[in-house]
């Protein structure tokens, strides 16, 4: 198979207009609201959401404009492989967040943890079930170091983005 085709469902809002502004992982801004509106084809989609309190957006990286095999992390100097590593600029430009949903009122989803940029493509909404999204004795390769005793590394949230908690 040398193509796939896949459609947006909808548009992701947000208050990040730069990437510079938007922290590593949702949960360093976790009072940042944000949300989804769905084509109108989908909303049917949502019945039944409003009773997780997680999802997990996919999502298309629509201001990637490469390509790279490695990249340099965020909170690191040295370079990784693209699939050890979230960057934007990998194949197929696909990211995904784990979010906790706020309310649905019609065809809007609105969530909270949110690290992503503004009228960012959305391909798929997952229900996050801690029975089988969660694991137990994880080891985060390269990161770990920059977490050690459960401490937030340093740059993790931009000072001047649009919330703090």
């Amino acid at each position: 198979m040398d193509k796939i085709i896949l459609h947006p469902i909808g548009i992701i809002y947000t208050p990040y207009k730069e990437s510079k502004d938007i922290p590593i992982q949702g949960i360093f801004k976790s009072k940042v609201e944000a949300c989804v509106k769905l084509k109108d084809k989908y909303v049917g989609g949502l019945k039944d959401l409003n009773e997780f309190s997680h999802a997990i957006l996919i999502y298309y990286f629509h201001k990637s404009v490469r390509e790279d095999i490695e990249g340099k992390p965020f909170l690191e100097q040295n370079k990784h492989g693209i699939f050890a590593i979230r960057s934007p600029h990998r194949p197929n430009h696909i990211g995904f967040s784990i979010v906790k949903i706020s309310r649905i009122e019609g065809n809007k989803l609105y969530f909270t943890e949110v690290d992503i940029l503004d009228k960012t493509p959305l391909l798929d909404i997952k229900p996050y079930i801690k029975y089988f999204d969660s694991r137990d004795n994880i080891v985060s390769g390269w990161l770990e170091k920059h977490f050690k005793n459960g401490s937030i590394p340093k740059g993790a949230i931009p000072s001047d983005s649009v919330e703090s908690d």
